[in-house]
């Protein structure tokens, strides 16, 4: 991790500031809503797909920033979240199809041939998914602590398993004054902090979490999830197929246990597993520098393999 981004990444994190680096937005039409969209600097082009479902990009803005150091970092609101905006969210516009379309919509409307896909956590599910219907359109993907190529997170999955005893004392002490009818802002925001604390290593990073868990759209979650149990969400197929450069990086101590990076790590015939000691769901915040030397490495890979086959041709 270079000196400039350390830095510069350090600044996000202790002021909470977004410094504009010449970026550019606008606005992709897609089936229904104008998918919202910003760029940051310039280069080999790379799609962040966020976590969620329901969230918006704003979270993602520094990780952004520091990518765009190297690349052209693209972000974008998914359907019904921040600018993304549509009247009404229904079963039938919010579907694993249309937010494939979205993507697929935007890299259409930026004139890309091609874009390396980053999704992290919900966002790897969505990449995966993406690339099984748009295989051609994917250069290389980057799965950022992913949910995995199938539903396999849904039979082991605890929010509580990286929490200290304590921590997990209090965020059930919490979740049951709510459900007790509690309402109280003092309820969630103590909910919310201690569910953050099962996402990072480094309880400092606990309260950047909690403040992001309150953005949640927790109608287009729901929909969302019931969606990927209709359909059967099952990307090992596609997987198999696609023998392009895969980057699975996922920390240790994330609430999503290694097991689902390695399983994606079998399925994925030309892939690269890291996982991080001391690292839970956002490697940038526990561990940036192994996190981003693991993505650079990946990419100046990936660019010697393109020189390679540009020779050959």
């Amino acid at each position: 991790m270079t000196a400039k981004r350390s830095f510069v990444f350090s600044l996000f994190l202790l002021t909470g500031l977004f410094l504009d680096a010449q970026s550019k937005s606008g606005f992709a039409p897609s089936k229904g809503v104008n998918i919202y969209y910003e760029i940051y600097g310039s280069g080999t082009p790379m799609v962040i797909i966020n976590g969620g479902p329901g969230f918006n990009s704003k979270g993602f803005q520094a990780l952004a920033e520091s990518l765009s150091e190297d690349y052209q970092a693209i972000l974008y609101d998914q359907r019904g979240t921040g600018r993304s905006k549509m009247e009404k969210i229904t079963a039938d516009n919010m579907t694993m199809d249309l937010m494939a379309a979205d993507l697929e919509a935007l890299r259409i409307h930026l004139g890309l041939e091609q874009w390396t896909i980053l999704g992290h956590s919900f966002g790897g599910i969505l990449g995966n998914y993406y690339l099984s219907k748009y295989p051609a359109a994917v250069k290389a993907l980057i799965s950022s602590a992913s949910g995995g190529i199938d539903l396999g997170l849904l039979e082991d999955y605890d929010i509580t398993r990286m929490m200290t005893e304590t921590q997990r004392d209090s965020f059930i002490y919490w979740t049951e004054q709510l459900q007790a009818g509690d309402t109280t802002q003092t309820a969630q925001q103590q909910r919310r902090f201690f569910m953050a604390t099962a996402y990072v290593y480094d309880d400092q990073y606990a309260l950047q979490v909690a403040d992001r868990l309150a953005q949640g759209n927790m109608r287009i979650n729901q929909l969302i999830w019931q969606d990927l149990q209709r359909i059967g969400y099952d990307a090992k197929a596609a997987a198999s197929d696609f023998h392009k450069p895969v980057l699975i990086i996922q920390g240790k101590e994330d609430v999503i246990i290694p097991q689902i990076g390695e399983r994606a790590h079998q399925a994925f015939p030309n892939s690269t597993l890291v996982l991080i000691p001391e690292c839970g769901h956002y490697g940038w915040l526990d561990q940036p520098g192994v996190y981003f030397d693991a993505i650079h490495n990946f990419m100046e890979a990936v660019a010697q393999l393109t020189r390679i086959e540009g020779f050959k041709k």
